[in-house]
């Protein structure tokens, strides 16, 4: 892949949420934990030098409020997210379908979502070019707070299928 051309997708399940009696899914917040292991995750691309320029973050609170403190470490680097409604409970081609409208001048976006639609769209784009290792890690297990960084060459309106080489598996943990 030239590296002039390559797009990178970053995708971001949510850090650990609590269960606080009495509320509604979508108004979950974060657990302790998952306050955390959140910066974990935006230390971890700054120190990789794989910074988004455009983030889709689910409009649910455990998304937002991991998305906060995800762009806390990124600092002046960090993009204004974009809520979006349609990656809460969105499965992959849902999701796929918003990066789908993304614009082309957007280099590295970030994905932040919920299981199983992350993890899902994560394996449906891996290529066989992908990093094994990664590429069985995302399939295994998807835990909270989870970065999968795939490589795309291409249009994000073209992006679909086994077309994107999984670069990276990461799990943050304090």
């Amino acid at each position: 892949m030239s590296e002039h051309h390559v797009k990178r997708l970053i995708l971001m399940r949510h850090a650990k949420a609590a269960w606080p009696l009495g509320v509604e899914d979508w108004d979950r917040p974060l657990a302790q934990r998952g306050h955390n292991e959140a910066p974990l995750a935006g230390k971890w691309l700054v120190e990789n030098a794989i910074v988004p320029d455009f983030i889709l973050c689910s409009s649910a609170l455990r998304t937002r409020q991991t998305c906060t403190w995800v762009c806390q470490q990124l600092a002046d680097k960090a993009p204004t997210p974009k809520l979006e409604n349609g990656l809460y409970s969105a499965g992959a081609t849902q999701m796929l379908s918003v990066i789908n409208h993304v614009p082309e001048t957007v280099t590295t976006l970030m994905v932040i979502s919920h299981m199983p639609g992350i993890q899902d769209l994560g394996l449906r784009l891996a290529s066989r070019e992908s990093d094994q290792d990664a590429y069985m890690s995302l399939a295994n297990d998807y835990p909270t707070s989870a970065l999968t960084v795939l490589e795309y060459l291409g249009d994000w309106a073209t992006l679909d299928g086994q077309d994107a080489r999984v670069t990276h598996f990461m799990v943050p943990r304090a």
